[in-house]
């Protein structure tokens, strides 16, 4: 499968009306055509509002596949414009069905690796003006997820995509949204993900946890 960065996208925090309250986020991005610097926390150019959960080492880039506009334009009855979702990189060929959780890939000079899915929260509910959209990203397993940075340098739109590595854990971040939203009560499914060394950290203590409550 041809792996391809469909756009890259940059915003800074903003504040906006939500339900009459004033809501600062970061979830506007917009496509850039320059070539950007990528640190191992964030693009150049890029921001977040509430860092104890968006951005840092494992979120440094949040990836979404440009397959799931056509559903998503479907169900809003309308175009989307790519970073839709809050992402920095729209993608080509990065379905959560066949990317695992530590794979490793080249874009240009930058290497980077599949930290965890994404995990939809009320921000992108609010960017979409459909407040059901975290609950059906999580139905529908059309996530995204992020990249952690290996290695900074300059990408862009035109940037070759490689995949340098596939995990030997072989856990899909299809699998791994399977057992956070549906299988909840799998120990199994719980302790594969704790075991899966590239995983990250606050994913790894979220399913610590639920291992131990099973276990009660």
């Amino acid at each position: 499968m041809t792996l391809k960065i469909v756009s890259v996208n940059v915003g800074k925090p903003q504040i906006v009306e939500n339900q009459g309250k004033e809501l600062v986020t970061g979830i506007y991005k917009s496509p850039v055509s320059s070539s950007l610097y990528v640190s191992k926390t964030q693009l150049d150019g890029d921001g977040q509002a509430d860092l104890t959960v968006h951005g840092g080492v494992d979120k440094a880039l949040c990836v979404y596949p440009e397959e799931h506009y056509a559903y998503w334009e479907e169900v809003l009855g309308r175009k989307l414009e790519a970073g839709a979702f809050g992402e920095n990189l729209t993608v080509r060929g990065f379905l959560e069905t066949d990317v695992c959780i530590g794979d490793i890939y080249a874009i240009d000079e930058v290497i980077v690796q599949v930290s965890q899915p994404r995990q939809p929260c009320f921000k992108v509910g609010k960017r979409l003006e459909w407040a059901k959209t975290p609950l059906q990203m999580q139905e529908t397993g059309f996530t995204g997820f992020y990249f952690r940075v290996l290695q900074e340098g300059f990408l862009s739109i035109n940037s070759q995509v490689k995949l340098v590595a596939k995990d030997a854990d072989g856990v899909t971040l299809a699998y791994a949204n399977q057992i956070k939203y549906h299988d909840k009560m799998s120990k199994d499914g719980a302790q594969r993900l704790v075991q899966t060394e590239a995983l990250s950290e606050s994913w790894k203590k979220s399913f610590t946890k639920r291992l131990a409550e099973l276990e009660l």
